[in-house]
């Protein structure tokens, strides 16, 4: 790795190195109720709606309680609403409150409320996984890569999963946009974290910004 190709690395880890599902409370561990709060956030993550709104919207589900494909599923309609009202995920509301609605019970009933039987049916195959998370509505492409970046903290057998926006988020601040390189760039414990701060920077060409901006003007 080149002496510059560290210092960004670097730096994108110290301004952007934080996971999605911690920045909205999810401590991400391989068991049901954290990787369903996990799948709650990608299904938020995937309307046309800021990052930030998405995770305050999926702390306040959580903090109602509903954070297993059971207790979502038994929640009110109206109470999900209320909840995503007070992270102020207004536009899509009521659409998404039933689309919890339907993909709790899909949850529930296809795997039992464990999405670690969704991972042993794909059988080490990231793209079979992809295709099942993609079945589960409000999901769909985007989701699911959203889900996949985030879990390879806990299932290494995503790693490295480095997406189309993650990848572009590489060539943003001068880091290379093949997957397998990039890979190389930070241990594997730290894949999800790099990939988060990828499609950070993707997102937000400010950030981008800081992260390239050299020591004098940093």
């Amino acid at each position: 790795m080149s002496g510059d190709t560290e210092r960004t690395v670097g730096r994108l880890m110290d301004v952007a190195g934080r996971t999605y599902a911690d920045e909205a409370g999810i401590r991400l561990t391989d068991s049901p109720a954290s990787l369903y709060r996990l799948l709650v956030l990608s299904v938020l993550m995937s309307a046309r709606i800021k990052a930030d709104i998405a995770v305050a919207a999926a702390r306040e589900l959580y903090r109602a309680g509903f954070g297993t494909a059971h207790r979502m599923r038994e929640s009110s309609w109206q109470d999900r609403v209320d909840a995503l009202g007070r992270g102020h995920y207004v536009r899509y509301d009521e659409s998404t409150a039933s689309t919890l609605g339907e993909g709790a019970a899909l949850i529930d009933d296809e795997y039992g409320g464990d999405l670690r039987r969704m991972a042993r049916r794909a059988d080490g195959d990231p793209g079979r996984l992809r295709r099942s998370l993609c079945e589960v509505p409000g999901i769909g492409a985007v989701g699911a890569d959203i889900f996949c970046r985030e879990a390879q903290r806990v299932w290494p057998w995503l790693r490295p999963y480095l997406d189309k926006k993650a990848r572009e988020g590489a060539e943003r601040i001068g880091l290379p946009r093949d997957a397998a390189t990039l890979a190389g760039l930070v241990p594997d414990d730290d894949l999800a974290r790099f990939s988060a701060a990828l499609v950070r920077v993707r997102l937000d060409r400010t950030l981008a910004d800081e992260v390239t901006a050299s020591p004098a003007r940093a």
